[in-house]
């Protein structure tokens, strides 16, 4: 068994200008003697002895699937020197699980993760496996990151406060900006911005075969001034995997009827199209190298020697090729919002901000404008300016009367809390958290309107602007579509991570807004 220490995924990416390559693994279902276990361990194996591939990616019950532990198969990659990033996704895990898992994973000496949210449980024994959600992607890099630098912990009756030892995790996230409407793109630059904000160090964009999408990104990140290292989604496409994707099985993935059209053609060929698949993936990694990418992530049902094809045809390739390969995978969706205006010469992305989106967020913020956002939204808002903006006379008032109702037997605070959720139900399908995001995102409800019970932004699973579970708008569309009339939208995701508290559950989320028990008031302490 031939084996070396590779270099660190965190020292490539921070400390050189090395363009990495990582891979992908979806783990099997089963122990892992299991044939497929053992299919994907000697792959994983193989993978490790090229000096090319710098990081193996284990996923985390990849499509809401139960899986075998990321870990596992990671463990015995991590005995032969070869770097691991494990995937850690807030599906299938509270926050203690989460924390539990982290433990264990630097315990076991992983340093890699990438930081998800997850898709939805799909299936499950004897039925379909509920969703956790208890933190979002955000949340979790925020804990992370406070692990880092030292939990802090209450230890006993007394509530001793005890500082332990330091992970030290290299934290990356996803973005998802391949999206179809101006609602759902922006939303996700912003979420990124507050992934790197608390602790992401790296980034994986979501699949995507559009060239300028890609460079979109890094130029938005640029004129942001977000600087942490991207690497480039390629999905090495086969005819099975284009049909998938194009009927929308995977949450935030999109084929194109003309990109569909095209693999359809070629894998009319003797070889199914597989040569032209290898060839296309390479122009991928081609691309990301001239747009100025830090690598690739690749991905697949392939074999050792197929990703292997992909590098060397990728390494063939001369210098500028890329330019040429940008202009031909550019499978852009009807009408889709871009943040720049084109480079009619490559066909990427200039660095002049699109015209219209700029002319559409002054005619936005306007009083014409707010015509179109619900009656119900401009009451809401009126309604929490005056009773629920801390510093007002109405919140004051608030506090007054709750801190009464305190005082009171549990029957009047029954009764105010009755009264509270005979309003909310009504008006919000209010699920009686405890611990109220209303005000943080335009008074739509995540509990009740969000399969993800997502508080820091939106995920990544959108598809034109609508929820992966089920035909409903995304809350977070609608709400930057609410905001923006205000001239609010650029701010929907400033402020401290929230967290929602567990223990504030079936409990008056007035009173714990007005004596500062739920996230608005811990958030400002």
């Amino acid at each position: 068994m031939k084996t070396w220490q590779k270099p660190s995924f965190r020292s490539l990416l921070q400390e050189t200008s090395t363009f990495v390559t990582c891979v992908e693994l979806v783990n099997s279902r089963g122990i892992i003697t299991e044939r497929e276990g053992t299919r994907v361990l000697k792959l994983a194996r193989e993978l490790s002895q090229h000096p090319q591939i710098h990081a193996l990616c284990m996923t985390d019950n990849a499509g809401g699937n139960a899986m075998l532990s990321a870990d596992t198969m990671g463990t015995d990659l991590i005995s032969r020197g070869q770097e691991v990033v494990i995937h850690l996704s807030c599906k299938d895990w509270n926050r203690n699980g989460l924390q539990s898992q982290a433990w264990k994973l630097a315990s076991e000496g992983f340093d890699n993760i990438l930081a998800l949210s997850g898709d939805c449980p799909v299936s499950g024994y004897k039925g379909q496996a509920s969703a956790v959600f208890d933190i979002d992607s955000v949340g979790l890099l925020k804990m992370i990151s406070e692990m880092n630098a030292g939990l802090e912990i209450n230890v006993g009756q007394n509530k001793k406060k005890r500082v332990l030892k330091r992970t030290r995790f290299f934290s990356g996230a996803v973005i998802n900006n391949h999206k179809r409407y101006e609602r759902e793109v922006m939303p996700q630059y912003f979420k990124l911005r507050k992934k790197i904000e608390n602790g992401a160090s790296f980034i994986v964009n979501q699949i995507g075969y559009d060239a300028r999408k890609q460079d979109e990104l890094l130029k938005y990140m640029n004129w942001s001034g977000l600087h942490v290292p991207v690497l480039y989604n390629v999905y090495v496409l086969s005819l099975t995997a284009a049909r998938f994707f194009h009927a929308n099985n995977i949450p935030g993935v999109t084929v194109t009827d003309d990109l569909l059209a095209l693999v359809v053609k070629q894998a009319d060929s003797a070889d199914k199209g597989k040569a032209f698949f290898l060839e296309f993936a390479a122009k991928q990694c081609a691309i990301a190298k001239g747009l100025g990418f830090r690598g690739v992530y690749l991905g697949g049902h392939l074999k050792a020697s197929d990703y292997k094809q992909v590098l060397e045809i990728t390494d063939q390739f001369g210098d500028d090729d890329w330019q040429d390969f940008a202009q031909e995978i550019c499978f852009s969706q009807t009408d889709e919002f871009y943040f720049f205006e084109p480079d009619i010469a490559t066909k990427l992305s200039s660095t002049e901000v699109n015209r219209e989106y700029l002319h559409s967020k002054h005619l936005k913020a306007s009083p014409v404008s707010r015509q179109n956002v619900p009656l119900s939204y401009k009451i809401n808002r009126t309604i929490h300016d005056i009773a629920f903006k801390k510093g007002t006379v109405g919140f004051g008032l608030g506090e007054k009367i709750s801190r009464a109702i305190e005082r009171k037997n549990k029957g009047a605070q029954k009764i105010f809390h009755g009264l509270e959720q005979t309003f909310k139900i009504a008006a919000f399908d209010c699920q009686d958290c405890g611990d109220c995001s209303l005000p943080d995102i335009a008074f739509l409800c995540p509990e009740s309107q969000c399969a993800k019970n997502q508080r820091n932004g939106p995920c990544g699973g959108t598809k034109q602007g609508k929820c992966e579970v089920g035909e409903k708008e995304c809350i977070w569309s609608l709400a930057y579509d609410r905001l923006k009339a205000y001239g609010q939208e650029e701010q929907m995701l400033d402020g401290p991570v929230v967290f929602r508290n567990g223990a504030l559950k079936g409990t008056s989320a007035w009173i714990n807004t007005f004596l500062g028990r739920d996230h608005h008031g811990k958030n400002k302490k």
